[in-house]
């Protein structure tokens, strides 16, 4: 069968290209994707040629994609868990037309509910879901979301169902501060402004408990343990790739006593989920179970649907503009 693939060639450059069909081996499934999801952050440090992108090759040509959703169309004579024909969710696929994968990197969708769309982001969704378990976050604690692209709104929404009491969104970008804020957040501050802590102490009476730092730089990080009240905790879920950002740790962390904890969404076990870890697996089905119950909205967050044959000018946006929509998918199902 005829596949195609988007690649990222060579530095800022993303390409339509043909692809080889892959059959399946015994323990895997071939899934015909409608929609993948563009995660913005890495796929921009992946395409503008990063380095410390775990996962993918050092080189070009890099391969990225890995939330995303469709049907199943052939399948390993192994395979128990899917059926021909089923609505899956693929988590580590690619933005590709048919992906090849092993069958416990889908998740079979039971639920009409649920739509394509929403399904092609709940990957997604889990990374900030697996960071604020692990801060062991309680109900009616209040809670910094420092950085508001794609995970920060998510952590957002995931908060407010979760029953974090206040939300506070940090983002310069005034529109990210407003979706945030229509996303469920009680307050969203400019974290460049004077008095930007000071702000949080008083709304949060004395600092946040917790906070979910998604903006991946030395100076976000630097900014959240200004806000935290002592003994709080901080997940680190954005990617710091800059290593020569100085903190004051004597300060900040030792003396108040604050937790930092590593939230990449790899740092998790692979099965037997406990309190605080869990596996991929199990909370994508939470997440589809929020979705299903109507208790989370991912449908409304997506801004643009493109089709993969446009990758090229829908990358050099990525690249070049910085208030690139939080939501961005590709429509498979008429290439």
């Amino acid at each position: 069968m005829n596949n195609k693939q988007i690649v990222f060639t060579k530095p800022n450059t993303a390409e339509f290209m043909d692809v080889e069909y892959i059959k399946p081996m015994p323990h895997e499934v071939v899934v015909k994707t409608e929609f993948s999801t563009v995660s913005c952050g890495t796929e921009r440090a992946n395409i503008m040629g990063g380095a410390n992108v775990p996962g993918v090759k050092s080189t070009f040509p890099r391969e990225l994609g890995y939330s995303s959703a469709g049907y199943v169309v052939e399948k390993g004579s192994n395979v128990k868990s899917v059926e021909v024909g089923d609505r899956v969710l693929v988590y580590w696929g690619k933005h590709k037309r048919y992906n090849t994968v092993w069958e416990n990197y889908v998740v079979k969708i039971t639920d009409d509910n649920i739509s394509m769309r929403e399904a092609a982001i709940s990957f997604i969704a889990t990374f900030p879901l697996a960071a604020i378990r692990k801060t062991r976050f309680e109900i009616g604690e209040g809670v910094l979301v420092m950085g508001l692209g794609l995970l920060g709104q998510l952590a957002v929404r995931l908060l407010k169902a979760a029953g974090a009491v206040p939300i506070i969104g940090a983002d310069p970008v005034s529109e990210r501060r407003e979706e945030a804020l229509s996303g469920g957040a009680d307050y969203a501050f400019d974290p460049l402004e004077e008095g930007f802590a000071e702000k949080v102490k008083e709304v949060t009476l004395g600092g946040a408990s917790v906070a979910i730092e998604v903006t991946g730089v030395g100076a976000g990080l630097d900014g959240a343990l200004d806000c935290m009240a002592r003994f709080g905790r901080v997940a680190l879920l954005g990617c710091t790739r800059d290593k020569s950002f100085e903190i004051d740790y004597y300060t900040k962390v030792h003396t108040p006593g604050i937790t930092l904890i590593g939230a990449h969404t790899n740092a998790r076990p692979d099965k037997e989920s406990h309190p605080g870890w869990f596996s991929h697996s199990d909370d994508i089905a939470v997440i589809l179970k929020l979705i299903g119950k109507g208790r989370l909205d991912l449908a409304e967050m997506i801004r643009e649907t493109h089709k993969p044959s446009d990758c090229t000018e829908v990358y050099t946006r990525l690249v070049n503009d910085k208030n690139f929509p939080i939501a961005v998918q590709f429509d498979w199902r008429d290439e």
